[in-house]
């Protein structure tokens, strides 16, 4: 059985290369210790920890075991400190002048303790192997088997920031990303050898498919919105662009003149058709299809104007264009 653990640092939301090494962790192992790494003070901010549980679950990655925080481990690690001869192992500090463990230490005592068998982790900590191999020797206890992926880099090849656009899992929800485009970006990566480079624009891809895939109901309650605007928010790229698409069915415009009257009017006369009819009918004559959907939204762009004549009841869209035209350009 492959037992591996997770162990981010409780710094906040979950940088997107730490969640990749979740979803590998996940993917590979058959049981998942969740491990807090909290033995460094001065790195743990308040509600760190929450906000990593939140994202995990959000991104739908469960574990079998934990959360252990290491803080709550301090006696059993200063054991085995004594076992390897002090608060020293060679040129590395084991323990810090307050009595806490280093986060070598702590890490190769808990992998022996709860008995991992793999470790999965960035390319960034390939220099600590040779270490911690040299610990569990000393320590007399069997090494994980080690590998190493590579990490998620910005645009310009350096290692990508917490404050660049959509770095945290945390960002990308704000921005109305489905988890499901997160999780299915971070899978296709796979078990990547080598760095590779941030594609957000992968994610937005990956996005639009995921909205595109919701039923009418799922829609509706990721976006927050009410059934009857689904029809509005369908080609939305994001759940936050399904809200302001939403918004525009459902909050009238305030009122404006029409530089259209005509084509305003002529809307009058086909309104009982389907959408489709509609618009037909209107490029027929030479229509303005902006000027009417400037009248129905107040907004000069947003989703098909196809979809807004779906998702306004008749007399609602009426109504707009007759308080457009009352303010019409003589």
């Amino acid at each position: 059985m492959k037992r591996v653990r997770f162990a981010p640092s409780p710094t906040g939301s979950l940088h997107v290369g730490n969640a990749l090494s979740a979803v590998i962790n996940r993917r590979e192992g058959d049981q998942m210790l969740l491990r807090i790494d909290d033995t460094d003070p001065a790195r743990n901010l308040p509600g760190g920890e929450e906000a990593i549980l939140r994202d995990l679950e959000w991104l739908g990655i469960g574990w079998d075991e934990g959360p252990v925080r290491q803080s709550e481990r301090q006696e059993r690690y200063r054991e085995a400190a004594e076992q390897l001869g002090g608060d020293r192992f060679g040129r590395t500090t084991l323990l810090r002048e307050d009595g806490t463990a280093t986060y070598h230490l702590a890490s190769v005592v808990d992998d022996a303790d709860f008995g991992i068998t793999h470790v999965y982790r960035g390319n960034d900590h390939r220099p600590n192997e040779e270490l911690h191999r040299q610990l569990h020797e000393a320590l007399g206890t069997t090494p994980p088997e080690y590998i190493h992926h590579g990490l998620i880099l910005g645009e310009d090849g350096k290692k990508l920031s917490k404050r660049a656009a959509g770095a945290t899992v945390e960002s990308l929800r704000d921005m109305g990303v489905p988890a499901e485009a997160v999780r299915a970006y971070l899978e296709e990566l796979g078990l990547p050898r080598h760095d590779v480079h941030y594609d957000l624009t992968r994610i937005r891809r990956l996005a639009v498919e995921a909205i595109e895939s919701m039923d009418d109901e799922e829609l509706a309650r990721r976006a927050d919105i009410p059934l009857e605007a689904v029809p509005v928010a369908r080609g939305a790229r994001d759940l936050q662009e399904a809200r302001e698409y939403a918004a525009q069915v459902l909050e009238p415009p305030s009122p404006r003149p029409t530089e259209a009257p005509e084509t305003l009017e002529r809307f009058k006369e086909v309104a009982d058709s389907d959408p489709r009819t509609i618009i037909r009918e209107l490029k027929a004559v030479g229509g303005d299809l902006r000027a009417l959907r400037l009248a129905l939204t107040g907004r000069d762009r947003g989703p098909e104007l196809a979809a807004i004549l779906a998702a306004l009841p008749k007399e609602e869209a009426l109504r707009r264009v007759d308080q457009a035209l009352q303010h019409a350009h003589p």
